[in-house]
């Protein structure tokens, strides 16, 4: 299907934690979120070392995590908290940034950071399918269209569109380099990734520019152009998550989420609220599941060890 197709459908930003203080540029109150009723856990742990940074979900109630440390794949029961690694990585220098899971529940197409990979998994049997070497310098993030898997790269003004085959298969990849507004920075850039509302575009968090902005990308030819977030910056932009007109950015560094209302092009952001927790620890990306949203903390601010303890905490949607 082509990228033209109306129904188009992270990232270790360490940047400087400036810009959105407090809930003025947001237009209302800061917001800490109310914890969620219900017999499942709203915080369970991950496995101690694993350094987490994406996270996926389905149309099961089962999310997937990627490891900085070697890749691996762990699935964890959203019932329950329990779960275990699914998928063995491919080892140190080869991580797993972002992550997306497929429509059914076969595939997982992940971002391989700095070894510059792009990586697919079988979910059943854990397999990894394929690799392919965009070339590039850190693949981070990834989101999937009917046509296409696109991702982010941190280091260099460009995208990867792995095209889809008719029943989701994997086939070729290539190169869309960024232009119009992007301005890409001397150190992390691009980050989270994203659709507009209605299908016909790409949303891509620019950490570099004007203080941190959010991109709207045609897909066709690369061309950005800053979406109108009246006044509110990203710099500390992570992972995004569309929800109807609802879009959700993680600002990881300031232990948030961003609450903006877009128009249905995209081009336009309303700020309605930020969402804050005392349980966030450097969260990175976001998933949703019923009324709830969940995050890994992936605790940036400290060494990671073997024994480093992770986990993952979830707030009510908005």
């Amino acid at each position: 299907m082509a990228p033209t197709d109306r129904s188009f459908a992270r990232r270790r930003l360490l940047t400087t934690t400036a810009a959105l203080t407090g809930a003025a540029l947001l237009g209302g109150p800061a917001h800490a979120a109310e914890k969620p009723k219900g017999a499942w856990p709203d915080q369970f742990p991950l496995p101690d070392g694993f350094q987490p940074e994406g996270i996926a979900i389905g149309t099961k109630p089962f999310a997937y995590f990627g490891s900085l440390a070697d890749g691996d794949i762990y699935g964890a029961s959203l019932a329950t908290g329990r779960g275990s690694v699914i998928s063995e990585g491919l080892g140190a220098g080869h991580p797993t940034v972002g992550l997306k899971i497929d429509g059914h529940g076969r595939r997982l197409f992940l971002a391989g950071g700095d070894s510059g990979e792009i990586r697919t998994v079988h979910v059943r049997s854990g397999e990894i399918e394929k690799v392919y070497a965009t070339g590039g310098t850190f693949v981070n993030d990834v989101i999937l269209t009917p046509g296409a898997a696109w991702f982010t790269d941190s280091f260099k003004p460009q995208l990867y569109r792995l095209s889809l085959g008719r029943h989701g298969e994997p086939q070729g990849l290539e190169t869309v380099p960024l232009t119009g507004d992007w301005v890409q920075g001397d150190d992390f850039t691009a980050n989270g990734i994203e659709r507009t509302p209605d299908g016909r575009a790409l949303l891509v968090v620019n950490g570099f520019a004007d203080g941190g902005t959010l991109e709207r990308v045609d897909p066709r030819t690369g061309v950005a152009r800053a979406v109108d977030l009246g006044g509110s910056k990203i710099p500390n932009g992570d992972g995004l998550l569309l929800l109807g007109r609802i879009l959700y950015v993680v600002q990881q560094r300031q232990n948030a989420i961003d609450v903006f209302r877009l128009n249905a092009a995209g081009t336009k952001g309303t700020a309605i609220v930020r969402i804050t927790d005392p349980r966030f620890r450097i969260p990175t990306t976001v998933a949703a599941w019923g009324e709830r949203l969940y995050l890994p903390n992936a605790r940036f601010d400290v060494e990671p060890t073997p024994d480093t303890e992770y986990d993952v905490v979830a707030v009510p949607q908005v």
